[in-house]
C-alpha cells in the first residue's frame, strides 16, 4: 500500500469533489455573465452606451452605412430586463442615437442594433474592473465629420453681434457658409496647429483638416469688426462615467463644477477685454466623459489664451477644507498634497473610460511633454490672481498657488490652471457647493480674476477675427 495515496474512501470523495466543481464550473461558463447596469450618455461629439456586467463579455460588432446602424452580439447571455432597459434610455435629443433595439438574435446571443441620426465611426471595446465598476463595454459612436469648435465660438459671436449702423455696410445676421469660412481661415499664423483626438480614428481628422491660416482681416469690413476674439477654455472636471468625487451628502463633483462653468461662461460672453469681446469654449457642456489629453487639444483647437479647469476637492479625512489653485510644475510637486491631488486627477482616464487600442500614443506623449517656463510662469500669474478673488469668499486650504504635473494642464501655448474650488468631502464646503448663490459667487469670483489677468497681461495680438 502507498503511503502517500489517501484510504479508498477518501479518495472517492476527493474525486466526487472535483467533479462537483468542475460542473459548476462548466456551469458557469455556460451562463455567461450577469448584466448589472447600463446607460446612455449622449453629447454632440459622441454618444456613449456603457453596458456594465460581473464578468467579461464575448462580442462580434458590424456596422452598416445605409442605413446608418451598429450591431452587437453579445455572446454566453440571454436577454434580460436590464438589457431590455437600453431601449427606454435613449433621449430623443441625442444627436447620434435615434434608437436602440434589442433581442435574442440565437440561443446565447443577445444581439443589439443602434440606429443612428448620421454616418458615425463606432468603436467598440472592453474595460477591466476599476474603482466602483465591474466589467464594462462601451459602445461609442462618434460622428463621421468631426465638430469644428472653433466655427462653432465664430457662428455664436456672429449671431450675438450687435446690429450695423446705417452708413456701414449690412452684413447677415447669422454666418452664411462663405462668411464663417472666410472668419475661420483668419486664424493665427503663430498658434499652434491642432492635433487629431485622440479618440477619433485617423480617418475622421484626415476628413476634416483645419483650415491654413490666412492674413489677418481687413478692418472695417463688417460691423462686428474687431481683430481680436479673446476666448477662455474652461474645462469642468470628470463626467459621464466619472463623477469624480462624492460628497457625505450624496452630492457629485461633476454636477457642481459644470453648473460653476456654465455660470462663468454667461459672464465670459457678456464681457470685452480692450473692446475686444470675450468667449468661454467649454471642454464639456453635459454629463459626458471627456479624456484629459482630449481636453487639452480641444483648448489649442479654439486657439484659447487661457484654460481654467474646475474641480471640487475630496479627501480621506472630512476635515480637510479651502479652496486651492495648481500650476503645471515641470519637476516635482511643490506639496506631498499637491503631488497625491496630480496622480488621483490623472487617474480620471482610468474611471471614465478610453480605447487605449486607438490613442495616437505619440501624438499624446507628445502633447503631454511639452511644457515651457514662459508657459508655466503665465500660469502661475494666473493662478495668483483666481486665489487672491476666490479668498474673499472663504478659507483658503493653501495661501499660494501649487505646482504639480496635471495632465489636464500640459498646453505648452496656453496659461492654465485648475481650481479646486472647495472639498466636497467636507459637510459644511459640500453645503456649500450645492447653494446656487455659492455657485453664483464662484463664478463672479473667477470672472473678476480672469479680468484682472488680462488687464495686466494683454492677449497676444493674433488675427482671430469675427
Amino acid at each position: 500500500m502507498n503511503p502517500f495515496l489517501p484510504e479508498a474512501p477518501v479518495r472517492r470523495a476527493v474525486l466526487r469533489a472535483a467533479g462537483l466543481v468542475l460542473l459548476l464550473g462548466r456551469q458557469q461558463i455556460a451562463r455567461g455573465a450577469s448584466i448589472l447596469a447600463v446607460r446612455v450618455w449622449p453629447a454632440p461629439e459622441y454618444s456613449r452606451v456603457t453596458i456594465e456586467s460581473d464578468g467579461a463579455l464575448r462580442t462580434q460588432q458590424f456596422f452598416v452605412r445605409t442605413p446608418p446602424r451598429l450591431a452587437v452580439d453579445i455572446e454566453g447571455i440571454d436577454l434580460s430586463p436590464a438589457l431590455r432597459e437600453l431601449v427606454a434610455k435613449v433621449q430623443p435629443d441625442d444627436p447620434n442615437i435615434a434608437g436602440i433595439r434589442v433581442g435574442q438574435n440565437a440561443p446565447g446571443v443577445v444581439r443589439l442594433v443602434l440606429d443612428l441620426r448620421q454616418a458615425a465611426l463606432p468603436q467598440v471595446f472592453a474595460l477591466l474592473p476599476v474603482a466602483a465598476y465591474r466589467h464594462r463595454l462601451l459602445l461609442d459612436l462618434y460622428p463621421a465629420t468631426p465638430i469644428d469648435p472653433l466655427a462653432g465660438l465664430i457662428a455664436e459671436r456672429l449671431r450675438d453681434a450687435p446690429a450695423p449702423a446705417a452708413h456701414a455696410p449690412t452684413p447677415a445676421p447669422t454666418a452664411e457658409p462663405d462668411q464663417l469660412g472666410e472668419l475661420i481661415a483668419q486664424r493665427s499664423s503663430n498658434s499652434a496647429p491642432a492635433l487629431p483626438l485622440p479618440l477619433v480614428a485617423a480617418a475622421a481628422a484626415a476628413s476634416t483638416p483645419l483650415p491654413s491660416a490666412a492674413p489677418p482681416a481687413r478692418p472695417g469690413k463688417h460691423a462686428t469688426e474687431t481683430d481680436r476674439l479673446i476666448i477662455v477654455a474652461l474645462d469642468p472636471g470628470h463626467g459621464g462615467e466619472d463623477p469624480g468625487a462624492i460628497g457625505p451628502s450624496g452630492t457629485r463633483e461633476k454636477d457642481v463644477v459644470l453648473r460653476v462653468a456654465q455660470l462663468l461662461r454667461a459672464r465670459i460672453n457678456a464681457t470685452t477685454v480692450g473692446g475686444n469681446p470675450m468667449r468661454a469654449y467649454l471642454t464639456r457642456d453635459g454629463d459626458y466623459f471627456v479624456p484629459l489629453g482630449t481636453r487639452v487639444q480641444k483648448a489649442r483647437r479654439v486657439q484659447a489664451d487661457l484654460f481654467v479647469s474646475i474641480h471640487a476637492d475630496a479627501f480621506t479625512s472630512p476635515e480637510a477644507r479651502g479652496a486651492s489653485v495648481f500650476a503645471l510644475s515641470q519637476g516635482g510637486a511643490s506639496s506631498a498634497a499637491a503631488r497625491w491631488l496630480a496622480q488621483k486627477e490623472n487617474q480620471a482616464d482610468l474611471v471614465g473610460g478610453i480605447n487605449v487600442q486607438l490613442q495616437n500614443q505619440h501624438v499624446q506623449r507628445a502633447l503631454l511633454d511639452m511644457s515651457t517656463t514662459a508657459q508655466i510662469n503665465d500660469s502661475l500669474k494666473l493662478g495668483s490672481v483666481l486665489l487672491g478673488e476666490i479668498g474673499g469668499l472663504g478659507r483658503l486650504h493653501k495661501p499660494h498657488v501649487e505646482q504639480a504635473g496635471f495632465a489636464v494642464l500640459k498646453a505648452p501655448d496656453i496659461p492654465s490652471v485648475l481650481v479646486e474650488t472647495a472639498f466636497i468631502s467636507n459637510p459644511e464646503e459640500e453645503k456649500r457647493l450645492r447653494s446656487s448663490a455659492y455657485q453664483e459667487q464662484l463664478a463672479d469670483a473667477l470672472m473678476r480674476g480672469i479680468t484682472r489677468y488680462f488687464a495686466r497681461n494683454p492677449p497676444l495680438a493674433r488675427s482671430r477675427s469675427v
